[in-house]
């Protein structure tokens, strides 16, 4: 199981994310961070961007912070480096990053 140190930047112009910014991964979200839907938003984005469930994605830390951890269940932390990696080197993320990424941590660690 991967978890990432996420930065939420809400109210943006479409869904997506971003790259990374310093140790996090930066998603946008359209929606506001109210009553949950920003919270909502940033799982089904990345869901869609590991490729992964819904349901496997869970937000463990920073329920009201714009900064929060995120677990994926089923997505090792070399796996969402790769992936964080291979949508940097296609243009669709900001940044390229190494195989071990600061901001994706086994579990427990």
């Amino acid at each position: 199981m991967a978890r990432l140190t996420v930065k939420v930047v809400t109210r943006a112009s479409r869904d997506r994310v971003a790259g990374m910014v310093g140790d996090r991964l930066k998603v946008c979200v359209t929606v506001a961070p109210e009553r949950g839907r920003a919270n909502a938003r940033v799982v089904e984005t990345l869901a869609e961007f590991f490729g992964v469930p819904e349901r496997c994605v869970r937000i463990v830390a920073g329920e009201t912070a714009s900064v929060k951890q995120v677990e994926i269940a089923g997505l090792g932390p070399k796996e969402a480096a790769r992936r964080i990696n291979a949508a940097a080197l296609c243009g669709k993320g900001s940044s390229s990053v190494g195989s071990r990424l600061p901001g994706v941590r086994e579990e427990g660690d």
